[in-house]
């Protein structure tokens, strides 16, 4: 495949920025890639590595030239990254971002892009717990979703062209609303997050009455929890900050859903437990029958995963 972009800008190297560095490479879909980092230590791993054509030290060197710019930091570090950045952009480059949270993302960095500068929000649902320019892998967007967001007065030809390099990374894509956004991923990832950060706390507490043994004889269930909790604590808090609302309705929703359970099973409802088990088991298979996850025990990760 041709390029679609001659020079394209990562700003921040780890997991997300990573694997697109990479899917881009594997197509062919970039004349260049310069990237950059806040921490000394993570340009240095990626240039040692080669994930990159390039590793400047800055964002204002990282973006001269580029038509094509991606914030890959964490949300709450946008707006102050689009602000530094701003009067280096090219005219007629795109400017986009892969943060879980779109609305304050929108707020934060749009006031800053320059006339001629085409922002476009963006999302790739894929990811996994591990973090840092070494855990990016070029397969993490086959078959997977990115939601492209446009603000209002977006150039047509600009989307198509950033959706046509999701495609050509092996996404799948579609446009969504920002508010629609936000809420869909509160239920499917942030609370989710929420939860589990919150069950491995439970257990952390009963490890110190129970002698450790909550961890060593952890069932997959618990595993699965950790998992997920093992995942990078800024942007998590960044996420949870940014997209307060929307988490807060669906951590509500949740609550009555598990205050409706507590008495389930203190009245000896059966049926009840049966019928809600066998509805919410339906939901994982659709999830697995449109292909985006496997019934593997390890969710498909054994070969993906990077320390």
């Amino acid at each position: 495949m041709s390029p679609i972009y001659d020079r394209v800008a990562l700003i921040g190297l780890g997991l997300i920025a990573g694997s697109m560095a990479l899917a881009m490479r594997r197509a062919g879909l970039a004349g260049e890639i310069v990237g950059t980092a806040r921490s000394a230590e993570t340009r240095a791993v990626a240039a040692e590595i080669g994930l990159v054509d390039r590793v400047v030290e800055t964002a204002a060197e990282a973006v001269d030239g580029a038509d094509l710019v991606v914030l890959a930091v964490p949300v709450g570090a946008m707006g102050a990254v689009a602000a530094e950045i701003a009067p280096h952009l090219a005219p007629g480059a795109t400017l986009t971002d892969v943060g879980s949270v779109k609305r304050s993302v929108i707020e934060a960095v749009a006031p800053h892009v320059p006339e001629g500068v085409h922002f476009i929000p963006a999302h790739p649902l894929a990811g996994t717990e591990h973090s840092g320019p070494r855990s990016g892998f070029a397969e993490l967007f086959d078959n997977r979703w990115s939601l492209i967001v446009p603000v209002p007065g977006t150039d047509p030809a600009a989307t198509e062209r950033l959706k046509r390099l999701w495609e050509g990374m092996g996404a799948n894509v579609e446009e969504m609303d920002p508010d629609h956004h936000d809420l869909v991923l509160a239920v499917t990832s942030h609370v989710p997050h929420l939860i589990a950060y919150t069950m491995v706390g439970v257990a952390d507490d009963l490890r110190r009455v129970t002698d450790s043994e909550v961890i060593k004889y952890s069932a997959a269930g618990f595993r699965d929890f950790t998992r997920i909790a093992a995942s990078d604590p800024t942007m998590w808090r960044d996420v949870f900050l940014t997209n307060k609302e929307a988490t807060l309705e669906i951590l509500g929703r949740f609550t009555e859903e598990l205050f409706a359970l507590q008495r389930a099973i203190r009245t000896g409802q059966g049926d009840e437990l049966f019928d809600y088990f066998t509805r919410t088991r339906a939901i994982r298979r659709g999830i697995i029958e449109a292909g985006q996850d496997t019934d593997a025990p390890d969710f498909g990760r054994g070969t993906k995963a990077r320390s």
